[in-house]
């Protein structure tokens, strides 16, 4: 794991003594502990130090700004292009087709940088593509897929409903046939990229009441996104409020292989795969940062690294990530081989996402003072990882489904007292 790595500051205060000054941007000579690297490929090694030496190299040094004024860095797109990630584990149409391993690693390396450009990603590639790819008609994979690949389109994802998060399966959204199209009503709610996507995908129940995904193309009458005002977490993703006032979509823009929610949840593994490593990458933020400041500050004239208590936590940060790290590895395996199911996948982003926000909380405590400052980056992980714990399923949600599984009761839906 190679990688530029910023020299420490060379201030120094009036007295002499140095002074820590950002960026204080660890490195991960002391994170791979287990040495994972050696079980990777040269491609896997060569990829993981591309995407993190762009995240270190064009987001880190501008990001703070777009987040603090809650803004999307669109000049960040055509350079996030020429990785050409996009679209992960997507075999075709000038995909890249990563194994589910390489996709992990890329996702970390993404979100160790920011979360809000991995999350920016992972709706475009793990749902908006994802759809297409697993719900849609060659023909619909031959027109869509390719120019989103090079992200000259962008994609969202509209399944969540104001009144229904957890329990979306209900889905009020509705689609009626009419003629050569289908008509759209209905509200989303918390809705990633929907500002600026060129596609967004649409669920909706027909008159059937089968649900379905729609191609909702950019500029269609009656398809009204308004940004989500406020946020104090991914505070960079343009999450709408969609208002669908007769939509009306062509035919062919219906995903020709998606008929009940099952279809949906397909696509829901995939992504919720993809936070769990986002929750990883945002921890080994927090530790990399942590032990790098930790080094170089100095308390009571010794290094804060040099006291019991800041190695004791820096070790059980590191024991935190080695166990999700080596957990993730095999997550993806079994992905890879076809043998993963959402119980699996819901106990690592479940796991995860709790302890990255511990992480994140401890390495924010070390820094002090500065850790509540942007600079240093960790305030900005530590609130966005705040939505990551939620979205694609709360940890209750997580925890029910892992649940259901080991009991096999049905927890979700109260029930009668007694009963």
């Amino acid at each position: 794991m190679t990688a530029t790595k910023p020299e420490p500051s060379a201030a120094r205060s009036a007295n002499g003594r140095p002074v820590v000054e950002p960026p204080v941007l660890g490195g991960p000579e002391h994170t791979d502990f287990y040495r994972l690297n050696d079980l990777l490929t040269a491609d896997q090694r060569e990829l993981r130090a591309k995407v993190r030496g762009f995240m270190d190299r064009e987001v880190n040094p501008i990001i703070n700004g777009y987040w603090e004024r809650a803004e999307f860095p669109h000049e960040l797109v055509p350079k996030l292009a020429e990785l050409g990630i996009a679209g992960f584990q997507i075999d075709g149409y000038g995909c890249p087709g990563m194994s589910n391993v390489t996709a992990g690693l890329v996702i970390l390396e993404l979100a160790r940088g920011d979360l809000s450009m991995s999350t920016f990603l992972g709706v475009h590639s793990a749902l908006a593509m994802m759809s297409i790819a697993l719900c849609g008609s060659e023909e619909q994979k031959q027109r869509f897929l390719p120019e989103m690949a090079r992200l000259e389109k962008i994609g969202a994802f509209g399944l969540t409903e104001p009144y229904h998060g957890t329990d979306v399966v209900v889905l009020e959204t509705s689609a009626r046939r009419d003629g050569d199209s289908y008509v759209l009503n209905g509200h989303k709610r918390w809705i990633g990229n929907a500002t600026f996507a060129d596609y967004v995908i649409i669920w909706a129940r027909d008159e059937d009441h089968h649900v379905a995904g729609f191609v909702v193309e950019k500029g269609t009458p009656g398809f009204e996104p308004k940004f989500i005002e406020g946020k104090t977490s991914l505070r960079c993703v343009q999450n709408a409020e969609i208002s669908l006032t007769d939509v009306r979509v062509p035919v062919e823009n219906r995903l020709a292989e998606s008929h009940t929610f099952r279809d949906t949840e397909k696509v829901l593994l995939a992504s919720r795969f993809c936070v769990a490593w986002e929750a990883l990458g945002a921890a080994i933020a927090g530790y990399e940062t942590a032990l790098a400041y930790a080094m170089q500050r100095q308390q009571f004239g010794a290094p804060l690294a040099s006291y019991q208590i800041i190695q004791y936590r820096l070790a059980q940060m590191l024991a935190d990530i080695t166990g999700m790290l080596f957990a993730q590895l095999r997550l993806s395996q079994l992905l890879d081989e076809g043998k993963a199911s959402m119980p699996q996948v819901a106990l690592a982003k479940l796991h995860n996402t709790a302890r990255s926000r511990a992480i994140l909380l401890d390495a924010r405590d070390m820094l002090g003072g500065n850790g509540i400052v942007l600079d240093y980056n960790v305030a900005r992980h530590l609130c966005d990882i705040e939505a990551i714990d939620t979205y694609e399923g709360t940890d209750t949600v997580q925890a029910l489904i892992v649940g259901r599984e080991l009991t096999g009761f049905n927890a979700f839906l109260p029930t009668s007292r007694g009963h």
